[in-house]
This record gives structure tokens, C-alpha cells and sequence, in this order.
């Protein structure tokens, strides 16, 4: 069972792109993004709520940081979808767990071998779409798509300093659902400041877009993988963070009708096997130690 709701996290994920693709055809990507968290942070509201101990964290500066950056890089991301395919977009966000990996080598975590040929392998897979994207896209999207992914990781590296929940499901929704509703707060302002209020009247398949992107890839995502993460291993957890680029690339390429030549194919296939084995090659901290990988396995919501 921890599997399956590891693999369910990893495929809400991916259907993000899609999603707001399809939504991205009748509004400009802050709006999208601002009625996005709206849809996910009524529904967490009530996790945020539910205890002094999750309110709390309001008042907590590694939350509230984690929680504007969260908001910021979907703003990011999202900017650059618009400029590039969804297969581009999701491709690239595969090159996350090598991120990870050398921002664990920076703040002096032991890095294995075998994690950094796949940081290696990664990057090369990124640089090669990022060259010669195949019409995939603009060198503006994949720009905005690539720093999305670094502002994301300042995402988890706050996390890393936010406090200990109680055990239980309620614990455990605690610090997601307040990120949740901080990175709502954070994106109303600037997207009312760019673009003024979000468009209501649009069609049914836009509001599906939305209300999909806030209730599976943004609060259910978060459940599932937080339920799984926490019953495996961290490896075997990290491994399902690939699910994201390859479910986010099958469906622009099917749907989509994106663009598959062989920089897209070669290159997307370098970061995913990269990633794999940079997470496999991970060596266990010492007791006591925290990784940046764990955080990214626990906490990760993309």
C-alpha cells in the first residue's frame, strides 16, 4: 500500500502540466496559479486549523518562508509552461533530485558516487533539451522552468527548519496545509498587481484545469506522498518522484500532440535515469543525521 500511494502522488503530480496547460488556453499563468491555491487552500484550510499546533505554525519563520517560496516558484513554473510544451516542462523537472544532490554536497552531506554520475547524467539531459529543445519551446520558458526548480529547492530547504508535528494524520498535514495556504496568501498580491482579478467566467474545461491542479496535484499529492514517504525507505521513496516527468511527458506527447524528436527523447531519458540513480545511490546519514533528500522525499508536494 505505501507504494501505491507513492505512485498515485507521483502521478497527481504529472497530471499538473496538463491540467494547466488546458487552463493556461484562457488565462495568463499568475491568474491560474492564484485560483489554483485558492481551489487547494480551502481544502487545507481546515488541516491548518484543525490544532493550536498546526496554527502555530503561522508564526513559524521556516513555514512562512517555505510557504512564499512554494507560491513563487509554481509563478515561475508555470510562467515558463506557457512558453514551452508540456512534455518540455514536465522533462525538466527531472533534473530536481540532482539539485538536490548538489546541494547536499555544498552544505557538506556525504554524496556517493553513483549519485553524482547521476547528477552528471542529469544535467547532461537537461542541457541537451535546454540547446536544442526541438520546437519544444522558447529559451525564455525553459529559463523560467529551470529557475522554478531552484526556488523550489529553497522551498525545501526551509522546510528543513520547520518543527516536528505529532504523529498521526492530522501531524503529518500540519506543515503541507499551512505551506498551502502561506503560498496562496503570497501569490493573491502579486498576481492581482500583474494581471488584477482572475477571469471567472471561462469554460468548463478551464475550471477543470483548476479545480483538478488544486484538489489532485496540489492537496491529494500531498497526502498521498506524505502517507507513502513515511512507510519506506527514502531510496526506494525517491524513486517515485520520476513518475511526475514521465506521467507529465506521456501526456503532452499523447493529448498534446508535443513534439518527440531525438533531443527531447535522449534527453529526457538522461534526466530520468539520472535521477533514479542519483536517489539509489544515496548512503545513510549517521543516526541523528537529517539529508536534504530526506526532506525532499517527505515533503515534497510538485
Amino acid at each position: 500500500m505505501p507504494f501505491v500511494f507513492l505512485a498515485l502522488a507521483g502521478v497527481f503530480w504529472g497530471l499538473g502540466f496538463p491540467l494547466g496547460k488546458i487552463a493556461l488556453h484562457e488565462m495568463v499563468p499568475a491568474h491560474m496559479v492564484l485560483l489554483r491555491f485558492a481551489v487547494a487552500a480551502i481544502v487545507s484550510l481546515p488541516f491548518a486549523l484543525a490544532s493550536r499546533e498546526a496554527r502555530r505554525l503561522f508564526r513559524n519563520g521556516p513555514v512562512v518562508l517555505a510557504g512564499i517560496c512554494y507560491g513563487v516558484a509554481f509563478m515561475v513554473q508555470f510562467e515558463g509552461l506557457a512558453r514551452v510544451t508540456v512534455t518540455l516542462a514536465a522533462l525538466l523537472v527531472g533534473a530536481m533530485p540532482a539539485l538536490i544532490a548538489v546541494t547536499a554536497f555544498v552544505l557538506r552531506e556525504r554524496v556517493s558516487r553513483a549519485s553524482w554520475l547521476g547528477v552528471i547524467g542529469a544535467t547532461l539531459g537537461a542541457v541537451l533539451i535546454a540547446g536544442k529543445p526541438d520546437g519544444s519551446g522558447s529559451p525564455l520558458g525553459i529559463a523560467l522552468s529551470l529557475v522554478s526548480l531552484v526556488i523550489f529547492l529553497g522551498w525545501l530547504l526551509a522546510l528543513r527548519g520547520a518543527p516536528k508535528t505529532s504523529p498521526g494524520m492530522a501531524g503529518a498535514m500540519a506543515v503541507p496545509a499551512v505551506t498551502v495556504v502561506i503560498a496562496a496568501i503570497t501569490v493573491l498580491p502579486i498576481a492581482l498587481l500583474l494581471h488584477g482579478a482572475p477571469p471567472l467566467h471561462v469554460s468548463a474545461a478551464a475550471w477543470g484545469g483548476i479545480v483538478g491542479q488544486g484538489l489532485l496535484s496540489t492537496f491529494l499529492a500531498t497526502v498521498a506522498w506524505n502517507v507513502g514517504a513515511a512507510r519506506v525507505g527514502s531510496a526506494a521513496a525517491g524513486v517515485f518522484i520520476n513518475i511526475e516527468p514521465l506521467v507529465g511527458s506521456v501526456l503532452g506527447i499523447g493529448l498534446f500532440g508535443d513534439p518527440a524528436g531525438a533531443t527531447i527523447i535522449v534527453g529526457g531519458l538522461l534526466i530520468i535515469a539520472g535521477s533514479i540513480v542519483t536517489v539509489l545511490g544515496e548512503r545513510p546519514e549517521p543516526e541523528g543525521g537529517e539529508r536534504m533528500a530526506d526532506a525532499a522525499h517527505g515533503l515534497s508536494t510538485d
